[in-house]
């Protein structure tokens, strides 16, 4: 038994504190050991215990690009954990399961396999090894070398020394029950190589951290809040080895201060967040803004309003990001789109906040940051342009003559002092200053200060047409039909471009870094010559698909190109057939608008929509 793209999807479903997630994330660490790529996805309740879990692997032997669609295997460990995941499984799928706990399936003609986790596990009187002893049969079905599960479980539970014999024996009863039961199980197995490759196993969360050191983090000021509280726990461990300080402060409106007063002292500083707290944050933000003093915030998402799913991902903050405040505040927001590129885009952010003296927001969400990848080493870099963008610091000569921290310059950056340096004093003011930072709230001082700020945004702007990194683009330039989106779609809508590509729909994706300022030369380049352009995005009113619109209303109208929105907030990741097919009834309704219109392309790919339509039992209209 084989699948048909080379990968594997392994979902567990179990009740909230019984070990489901320790059952993935052992496997999963043990898969990238013996040298398989990995791509994780979980999801689980507000609840401390109770609630169901949710940890989907796809494993494979070159890089995945997503966590997948159904189920290739779905390991119940209770009997929700089996009526809430059965509708996900594939048409070949198979079942693991503890009959102690799950009552008889209906498998459909699948085949299952009865795994006595909590009955073995009391045998050896270590009833909360259960979920050990389904590793260990999961390493027997998929011939797993033992010993290298065994070396994953002593280093990831080794530090409760008087259990780990327990749970090892847990592994091993598990593995044992399986290979004698089941020796001739199915055959999901994956070629092994010889030689693991070298990259690093790293959830979205670390790869925030480590690229906020490379970026020059030193201070971070954080409040904790689910789903960002990772990123605080990572920086508590490593940033003091920098010489850098970690403060947990009481809430989110003190933590977003205490970066603005470590920032204004000199020294690169951060704060994480999620939806809520970013909402407390706003009026600060506006105070680094108008007081030119850079700051990075990172906000890992969750859906919303108010308290809302605040353990499920969402794309939905992204008008709050770009629009939040009274009056304008110039920001700049950026949206990595793997594991990998949080590391990037926190070393770009940095490097952008001290160069421009301006806050900077960084849009990732709980899928993403609790999501594990194996990911190459990155490079050690600045930033994707390949330069080190500092903050500007004043000659001496400028302090000695006259300095004027907010002087008007043709790029909007003023040279910043520090406090102890000689000549350098100024007032940091929230109210509208002038050039000295005294408070001038006559008409002109203050449009020429808002032209002052806003002005950086547009130079930076200028800088992005130049960097091949502010956008992602791929595909094929000719096609009549593209793609846009942002963040953590992008995994779910390439592997939706191949299945297009197979069936003969030509299609090209554009995913910008930079979301505020917007990279305008490339998304122009992008869309000229289109005839429709397909945005899904995680959020229920088609935040970016809006802003697209707004921003490039006259390229869009002089082209007669039109957007197709497709908003989900379901607090998961989309499925790669909801791009396929929404690509797909985006061409259908295409057809109407063409006339008279004899463009090959665009006949060819409705003829195709057509083709499956009809091969699937629908009708050709």
């Amino acid at each position: 038994m084989v699948t048909t793209d080379g990968t594997v999807v392994i979902r567990m479903g179990g009740e909230a504190g019984e070990g489901t997630i320790t059952i993935g994330a052992l496997f999963t660490r043990t898969a990238a050991r013996l040298g398989l790529e990995v791509y994780t996805l979980r999801t689980y309740p507000s609840e401390i215990k109770g609630g169901q879990v949710l940890f989907q692997i796809r494993l494979g032997t070159k890089r995945v690009l997503s966590e997948g669609d159904a189920a290739d295997v779905l390991v119940a460990m209770n009997h929700q954990g089996w009526e809430e995941n059965r509708a996900d499984m594939s048409a070949q799928g198979v079942l693991l399961y503890d009959p102690g706990a799950v009552e008889e399936p209906e498998i459909g003609g699948r085949q299952a396999y009865r795994i006595p986790a909590g009955e073995l596990a009391s045998e050896i009187n270590w009833r909360r090894g259960k979920n050990l002893v389904m590793v260990g049969a999961l390493s027997w079905f998929f011939r797993f070398d033992l010993e290298v599960t065994r070396a994953v479980v002593r280093q990831r539970l080794g530090h409760h020394p008087d259990v780990l014999p327990q749970n090892l024996e847990a592994l091993q009863t598990g593995y044992t029950y399986a290979q004698e039961h089941y020796p001739q199980s199915f055959d999901f197995h994956l070629s092994l190589p010889a030689q693991a490759p070298e990259r690093l196993l790293l959830s979205g969360a670390d790869a925030l951290t480590l690229g906020a050191l490379e970026g020059g983090c030193r201070f971070y000021g954080g409040y904790p809040i689910t789903p960002a509280t990772p990123v605080m726990e990572s920086l508590a461990k490593y940033l003091p080895a920098f010489g850098g300080t970690m403060v947990q402060a009481e809430d989110e409106i003190a933590a977003i201060n205490m970066i603005i007063g470590a920032s204004f002292a000199g020294q690169p500083a951060l704060t994480a967040t999620s939806g809520p707290g970013l909402s407390l944050m706003i009026e600060s933000l506006g105070l680094a803004s108008i007081a030119e003093i850079p700051v990075v915030i990172v906000n890992v998402q969750r859906a919303g309003p108010s308290t809302g799913l605040p353990t499920k991902m969402s794309q939905g903050d992204l008008f709050l990001a770009l629009y939040g405040g009274h009056g304008d505040a110039p920001r700049f927001v950026l949206a990595p789109d793997s594991v990998k590129d949080c590391y990037y885009q926190m070393v770009n952010a940095f490097s952008l906040a001290e160069y421009y003296q301006i806050p900077v927001i960084v849009l990732s969400d709980q899928a993403m940051a609790a999501r594990v990848e194996t990911v190459p080493y990155p490079e050690k870099i600045c930033g994707e342009w390949n330069e080190c963008l500092e903050r500007r610091r004043p000659s001496k000569k400028e302090l000695a003559d006259d300095y004027r921290r907010f002087r008007e310059s043709e790029d909007g950056i003023s040279p910043m002092s520090i406090p102890g340096m000689e000549g350098g004093i100024y007032l940091a003011e929230s109210l509208e200053h002038n050039e000295y930072g005294y408070p001038d709230q006559t008409p002109k001082n203050h449009q020429r200060m808002m032209a002052k700020r806003a002005q950086k945004v547009e130079a930076a702007r200028e800088r992005l047409s130049k960097w091949k990194g502010a956008a992602r683009r791929w595909g094929d330039k000719d096609a009549k039909f593209g793609i846009m989106g942002w963040g953590s779609t992008r995994g779910a809508v390439r592997e939706a471009m191949e299945q297009l590509s197979q069936v003969g729909i030509k299609i090209e994706t554009l995913y910008p870094h930079t979301l505020l300022p917007m990279p305008d030369a490339a998304v122009k380049e992008f869309i000229h010559g289109k005839q429709a352009i397909f945005i899904p995005e995680l959020n229920y009113s088609s935040q970016f698909a809006r802003m697209v619109e707004h921003r490039y209303y006259q390229q869009l109208d002089a082209g007669d190109i039109h957007i197709h929105m497709l908003g989900k907030e379901e607090g998961v990741p989309f499925k790669i057939s909801e791009i396929y097919e929404g690509v797909l009834q985006m061409i259908k309704a295409e057809r109407q608008s063409w006339g008279d219109k004899q463009d090959a392309e665009l006949r060819a790919a409705y003829q195709v929509v057509q083709q499956l339509s009809v091969a699937e039992g629908g009708t050709d209209e």
